[in-house]
């Protein structure tokens, strides 16, 4: 008879926690090789723009850390009442030679920060030596496109999805177009009409409808001919198949656009937007208030200590503000469009996921995601710790 040893040790016991301790470093290297440099590089796009192709996906990280860092050396003046003053750069000069003569100039604050800017956005390969005329009152980003050709007949003009009227009309003397952001602001209330949005337009402002891309024209392009391009755009890219989904969705034009500006602010993902169209939709179907931040950001406009349009973090006092852009305390849509959305923002207006979610935030682990929720108590689960 074989005689059992019942103290035989149990191994699979003993390994357990091994294999726990495993499983939890391996998240954690996922978190932190996958997640966190994902959203670092997402960041930087949003704010920045897209990052040059030729960088490898480590330059990109490093680069995209560094913007992030001191976004506020690239995206802020010097100083806002400067004049312009020549500036040259020699023919062979160096990106960091250049870069530290900008900031001896007082045209820049941050030399290094500006380097890293140009590699991220691929501008460093395209500096034009010649003479320029840059002014204080402009920002790093935009001196770094002022300085991409002297001589060029073209110039290259971009909007960025989320892009209120006054981000654009900052961004034109960077572009190189000769237009003055007063001139740009005045005609886009005295523009031609015609348009197939023409009567969506509150006080004949075009907010909302300057489709986001990268226009190339004529440095001397006017004000009208520029309004001109970009409108065609919109038209062009708000196609019948779009206006179709606004209609079965049960918007009209003016409705749709002013919806997609929204989630175009709302969503930092971009695979989220149809989903976060599915919870303006059941708000609005229920007859809730929105409850959008960036329509109060829109509300209260530029924050002079923050230099942004978008005052970020709220606090309870700027959730009061008085204006029907205010859709805290306004039930339906705001009076209209509260930036220019992108294709993907109209596309998750027209195409919206079905869900039964009436909230959402922001996740607390730092990706950028959003956790949705269909009551308000889950929602309330859902706030960081």
């Amino acid at each position: 008879m074989a005689i059992i040893n019942m103290t035989q040790p149990r191994h699979r016991s003993r390994n357990m926690p091994c294999c726990l301790m495993l499983t939890f470093l391996a998240g954690l290297v996922i978190i932190l090789v996958v997640v966190i440099p994902r959203f670092i590089t997402s960041q930087a796009e949003k704010t920045f723009g897209e990052p040059s192709p030729q960088l490898t996906y480590r330059q990109e990280i490093y680069l995209s850390v560094s913007i992030l860092l001191h976004a506020g050396d690239l995206t802020q003046p010097m100083n806002p009442q400067g004049d312009e003053i020549d500036f040259t750069i020699e023919p062979g000069e160096s990106v960091p030679a250049i870069a530290t003569k900008l900031e001896q100039a007082g045209l820049i604050p941050n030399a290094g920060v500006f380097c890293d800017y140009l590699q991220y956005a691929g501008l460093d390969v395209s500096l034009k030596a010649g003479k320029y005329q840059l002014s204080p009152a402009t920002s790093s980003m935009q001196i770094a496109h002022a300085i991409q050709s002297s001589i060029s007949a073209d110039i290259t003009l971009t909007i960025l999805p989320g892009w209120r009227l006054e981000e654009v009309a900052n961004t034109l003397y960077s572009s190189g177009l000769k237009i003055s952001s007063d001139e740009f602001l005045d005609s886009t209330h005295t523009h031609p009409g015609g348009y197939s949005f023409s009567d969506c337009l509150k006080d004949d402002s075009l907010e909302g409808y300057l489709f986001p891309g990268s226009y190339t024209l004529p440095r001397e392009t006017s004000v009208n001919e520029l309004l001109s391009t970009i409108l065609e755009n919109f038209e062009a890219q708000v196609n019948s198949q779009l206006r179709d989904g606004f209609t079965s969705q049960g918007l009209d034009l003016c409705q749709a656009v002013t919806l997609a500006s929204i989630i175009q602010r709302e969503a930092v993902i971009d695979n989220e937007m149809p989903l976060i169209a599915s919870v303006f939709y059941n708000r609005l179907h229920a007859g809730s208030e929105l409850a959008s931040d960036p329509t109060v950001q829109y509300a209260l406009g530029y924050n002079q200590s923050q230099a942004t349009w978008w005052t970020n973090p709220l606090s309870a006092e700027d959730l009061r503000v008085n204006s029907p852009y205010n859709t805290y305390s306004h039930p339906g849509l705001p009076p209209g469009p509260i930036s220019s959305p992108g294709l993907l923002a109209l596309s998750a207006v027209a195409f919206p996921e079905h869900s039964n979610y009436y909230y959402f935030r922001a996740a607390c682990d730092g990706t950028g995601r959003h956790v949705f929720a269909e009551t308000y108590e889950e929602h309330l689960d859902n706030a960081c710790p």
